[in-house]
């Protein structure tokens, strides 16, 4: 008897229409409603609503200022910032929409009409049983269906397609940051900027990341920011956490033993790896321009993300991470991060309940859409916009990653009234 045909996958459907709102404005603590930023005047409105109307806009955006001025004055800061802060037509990072296309499709780029899958790939599709219906155009479940297959099966076309997958998105994620191009990372530039002038007495930044590319990386080196990722300072640079224990310090030309901390230095950890990581041996990692897919020490998209996150050099990044969210008197901004993935997001929720001295800033262009929407809820969008409407210090910024960082404020271009405001305040706080 014939052995049924494989079941052919259908066309894919056009992208799903995406929210382009992104108004900026923000919840804060026990707020009724948002807040708007920048609000549109309804056309006709009277002078008098008019004006109420800008008034408000203009309180809103003062408290928001004073918020960020006195969380950049918290003894600890620390950034959680996901695939948000890569994408966009001005940083051009991939999206998990363009991964797929690229990987899947025959023609990526071609645009919605055009669309097809590639013979390769819909033969893998079909062996597997990947139902594209049922779990839309999503790489990372695809990815994961693969190698749950391979488990209980061999296939070289499977092997082949999570091969070819890879060098696909090690290439995506190296590629697109252009040397010429002075203003593909101006946000990224002014976001560490303006976090990097806070006082050399606090502890340093500490920047958590699950992107794979090196924006921060560049952007810091662009501007002369010195970065400290857990590898040596000799060549072939080596993981060793106990590079995170170091520091960078001025000594005086006087003769006088005594330093004072450089400025402009800050911890990066990468959580899911860098393209620029290779694995020579199990408990060897080195920085190496372009590492091979099968070398490259990295999380690749899969949904078995928090059982690799204990393997190292991923757990003693994710220790840290951890470790960070408990120290007394912190401010977190996540930022570009969608709360996806569990193994971080549940962290986040367990600080804010757990730790008092915790203060919450979450960052995204759609959080108004994220915490309203009846039947699409993401758990922990539910869970912080209930925390904050409870009164807990959860503050939900609606802003893709470059209007906020426009939005910090530049602690030394404040004027001498603001210094002597905020030391005041900061005394009274401390109390």
């Amino acid at each position: 008897m014939d052995k049924p045909a494989a079941p052919v996958p259908p066309p894919l459907a056009a992208p799903a229409a995406v929210s382009t709102s992104e108004k900026l404005m923000f919840f804060g603590p026990e707020s009724d409603a948002w807040k708007d930023l920048k609000p549109d005047v309804p056309t006709g409105a009277e002078k008098a609503s008019e004006e109420r109307i800008i008034a408000a806009a203009k309180t809103a955006r003062e408290e928001l200022k004073n918020l960020l001025l006195s969380s950049l004055q918290m003894q600890h800061v620390i950034v959680l910032a996901g695939s948000g802060t890569s994408l966009g037509p001005v940083t051009k990072g991939p999206s998990m929409r363009t991964l797929w296309e690229c990987c899947v499709n025959a023609n990526p780029g071609a645009g919605s009409a055009a669309r097809t899958v590639s013979p390769a790939a819909a033969k893998v599709i079909a062996e597997i049983g990947y139902d594209i219906a049922a779990e839309k155009e999503n790489i990372e479940a695809l990815l994961s269906r693969c190698e749950a297959y391979l488990q209980v099966k061999g296939s070289k076309e499977v092997t082949a397609f999570i091969t070819a997958s890879k060098q696909v998105i090690l290439e995506k994620c190296s590629e697109f940051i252009d040397p010429a191009d002075a203003n593909q990372l101006a946000a990224h530039r002014t976001f560490l900027h303006r976090l990097s002038r806070r006082r050399v007495r606090d502890s340093r930044l500490k920047l958590f990341t699950t992107n794979y590319d090196l924006c921060f990386e560049t952007a810091a080196g662009r501007q002369g920011l010195v970065v400290l990722d857990g590898f040596s300072f000799t060549q072939p640079r080596q993981f060793d956490p106990r590079f995170f224990l170091y520091d960078i310090v001025r000594r005086p030309t006087t003769g006088d033993d005594a330093g004072t901390p450089l400025e402009g230095v800050f911890h990066i950890y990468k959580l899911h790896g860098s393209v620029n990581w290779s694995r020579k041996t199990e408990n060897e990692i080195e920085v190496e321009p372009k590492p091979t897919p099968d070398l490259a020490c990295l999380i690749y998209p899969a949904k078995g993300k928090y059982q690799q996150s204990y393997v190292q050099p991923h757990l003693e990044l994710v220790s840290q991470y951890f470790s960070a969210l408990r120290e007394p008197n912190t401010c977190l901004i996540v930022t570009g991060f969608g709360f996806n993935d569990d193994h971080l997001s549940e962290p986040i929720l367990a600080a804010v309940r757990t730790n008092p001295h915790l203060r919450l800033i979450v960052v995204n262009p759609f959080a108004d859409d994220l915490t309203a929407r009846p039947k699409e809820k993401n758990k922990y969008w539910e869970t912080l916009f209930s925390l904050a409407k409870q009164g807990e210090d959860v503050w939900l910024v609606n802003a893709n990653f470059g209007d906020f960082a426009e939005m910090i404020p530049d602690l030394k271009s404040l004027t001498p009234a603001q210094r002597l405001t905020r030391d005041i305040k900061l005394l009274a706080d401390s109390k």
